[in-house]
């Protein structure tokens, strides 16, 4: 990977992923983007975490906070008919088509734009005839495609990935739709991030550690 290019982490099951869609053509005028597709489920147990639609309160929250930020965008978009949901079949049939930018936005549109389920071959025949593929079944059950979305995903967490979407610029990392100007920004400036704050907060000391037992009253270590 050069300076020049960037590697976009997503997984469809992410609608701030869609929602970052169209920024992204805009920064693509400026530098190759590339899409690659990963298990969002992964990242998250690898990192012993929930996702935010797995959190009472914060998934209702999670889902006005996506429907305004397109509305204020003026994104179509409609929330499929369940989430989370399974997005295996869906990562799958988009490295079956290759991978790239048209398969992409047509999954991603597909689920987020159409409020159509895509949890399976069945699904999504229709995007993957559009796609070229008469036999999404097939497709999506080839060793390949299922192996490229592991390689996928352990090199995504070796890069340090914790969430989706993420932008890579080199060993840089700007996850999620909020960091998109943030990204923007470090294209313009190569330096904008080297300052002395940026330097000292970046190994700035731990000040009190959470324990899952023996907390405090207040959440900290007892």
């Amino acid at each position: 990977m050069t300076p020049d290019t960037a590697v976009w982490y997503f997984d469809f099951v992410s609608p701030f992923a869609y929602l970052q869609l169209a920024a992204l053509r805009a920064l693509r005028e400026r530098l190759a983007i590339e899409p690659v597709p990963i298990v969002f489920g992964a990242v998250l147990a690898r990192h012993g975490q929930l996702g935010p639609a797995e959190i009472a309160g914060k998934r209702e929250f999670t889902y006005r906070f996506v429907q305004w930020q397109a509305d204020r965008a003026g994104t179509p978009l409609r929330f499929p008919p369940a989430h989370p949901f399974n997005s295996l079949a869906a990562l799958r049939l988009c490295i079956a088509a290759g991978a790239g930018w048209p398969a992409v936005n047509a999954i991603f549109e597909h689920i987020w734009r159409d409020g159509l389920a895509g949890t399976s071959a069945v699904e999504l025949a229709g995007v993957a005839r559009a796609l070229g593929i008469d036999d999404a079944s097939r497709a999506i059950a080839r060793d390949e495609v299922k192996g490229r979305l592991r390689v996928n995903t352990d090199a995504a967490l070796a890069a340090g990935v914790f969430g989706v979407p993420t932008l890579a610029l080199g060993a840089e990392l700007y996850w999620g739709n909020d960091a998109t100007a943030m990204f923007a920004d470090r294209l313009a400036d190569p330096t904008l991030f080297t300052g002395d704050e940026y330097r000292r907060i970046a190994t700035l000391p731990v000040g009190v550690v959470r324990t899952r037992a023996g907390r405090g009253g207040d959440g900290t270590t007892s």
